[in-house]
């Protein structure tokens, strides 16, 4: 596929697989990466689903799908494109490079039957001209372990934890990954392979830090939660100043959950439990004695984009009844613009093309905003991106497509 000044897209070979990675490692700062790392992206890459775009014999563009089910409102888990490794060379801005890999990735999506996209945006501007709406949220926080107590639920005392090969437990780990899946829209189910992704822990990117450390939760003998963390260990003026950087936690039942946080506050020598990415709703912000002490903020998370707009939103439940027509416009996917009429409830939907006059009008970002129930129709009306034709319709969707579980993306890719 030619695109500009003689750039041509292809389809990556396995052979070709060293230069684009360095081509990517390059985009993304040039610094020496891991082997470790390479080598799991190359046995997780999709060679039928990445591109490379060449300018005679040099790679100037990369990108690439991976082929994910994600969770939705409702608890189906939905074939997904998870839009990755995106990259242009500094040389080759503005000439069409990005566009062309974009428009090749959506239509081998709405080929495979995908209904959903999704990426983690590095740079969030670039990527809502192509129809992808800011999502799910990722809470981080550096909570002060040496004056924050927790006060934790029923049931806590009754969790036994203990430490874990990393590596040994990973079966049981899964399974409970596996179980928490359905609970959350966002989650990804596991593909296979995946799971050695949360065991990467080359020792170049310790940074000081410890290996990577596991503990188990487990009640009446079966493992109920897992927590994966490094430590690292400081001293300042006042003696022992150690970090604990949490890298996962799961946990079955909230008692379980807890016992893990409990763990964590206490382990010797830290005094800062630095938490990264985690869902923005959990109950470890009500358990703790001093919420401000713990430094909570928020940042963008995932980002998703309707492929096929009427699959898409057949797939999800809503947790009020909705009949809505939508005037949907996507310029970029232009078999998604029209009238298309919604209508579902708690126990399931259809979407499908009609005539009748439309409620609301929006572009597919804003669906894709909305779609896993973190972001509302009202806030994004209020923005001045959703416009109410009929009185009384956009609170009627913007309260049917939430969610009373907060979506968030399990992990990156």
């Amino acid at each position: 596929m030619g695109i500009d000044g003689g750039t041509e897209l292809k389809t990556l070979r396995q052979e070709e697989f060293d230069r684009w990675w360095d081509h990517l490692a390059r985009a993304f700062g040039g610094g020496p990466a891991p082997l470790e790392e390479r080598e799991l992206d190359r046995s997780l890459t999709e060679f039928d689903r990445s591109l490379a775009v060449w300018d005679a014999d040099a790679i100037v563009g990369t990108s690439g799908a991976f082929s994910f089910r994600m969770t939705v409102p409702g608890g189906a888990v939905v074939p997904t494109a998870g839009v990755t490794m995106v990259s242009v060379s500094a040389t080759h801005r503005r000439r069409g490079v990005l566009t062309a890999m974009m428009r090749r990735l959506l239509d081998d999506a709405r080929a495979k039957g995908e209904p959903l996209a999704a990426l983690f945006a590095s740079e969030p501007a670039i990527y809502g001209r192509f129809g992808y709406g800011s999502a799910t949220f990722q809470l981080h926080a550096e909570i002060d372990t040496g004056r924050v107590s927790l006060a934790l639920p029923e049931g806590t005392d009754e969790v036994r934890v203990r430490y874990a090969s990393p590596t040994e437990a990973l079966a049981e780990c899964e399974a409970v990954y596996a179980a928490l899946v359905p609970r959350r829209p966002g989650m990804l189910a596991r593909q296979p392979g995946w799971e050695r992704a949360a065991l990467l822990d080359p020792e170049s990117g310790r940074e000081g830090a410890s290996a990577l450390q596991c503990v188990v939760a487990e009640r009446d003998g079966r493992v109920t939660g897992y927590a994966r963390f490094c430590t690292k260990l400081g001293w300042g003026p006042s003696g022992h100043d150690g970090t604990v950087t949490l890298k996962d936690l799961a946990g079955l039942d909230p008692a379980s959950e807890a016992a893990l946080w409990r763990f964590l506050f206490g382990i010797d020598l830290m005094t800062t439990l630095a938490v990264r990415g985690r869902p923005v709703d959990e109950a470890w912000q009500h358990q703790v004695s001093d919420l401000r002490r713990c430094v909570p903020r928020t940042r963008d998370g995932g980002y998703v984009r309707l492929v096929e707009v009427g699959a898409a939103l057949s797939a999800r439940t809503y947790q009020a009844p909705v009949d809505v027509v939508f005037e949907v416009e996507d310029a970029f996917c232009p078999w998604n613009t029209g009238r298309w009429r919604l209508t579902g409830d708690s126990k399931g939907a259809s979407c499908e093309r009609t005539s009748d006059p439309a409620d609301l009008a929006l572009s597919v970002r804003e669906l894709g905003a909305a779609y896993l129930g973190g972001v509302t129709l009202l806030s994004l009306a209020a923005a001045g991106r959703v416009r109410e034709l009929r009185p009384g319709s956009l609170t009627e969707a913007s309260v049917a497509f939430g969610s009373p579980v907060t979506p968030w993306v399990s992990h990156g890719f």
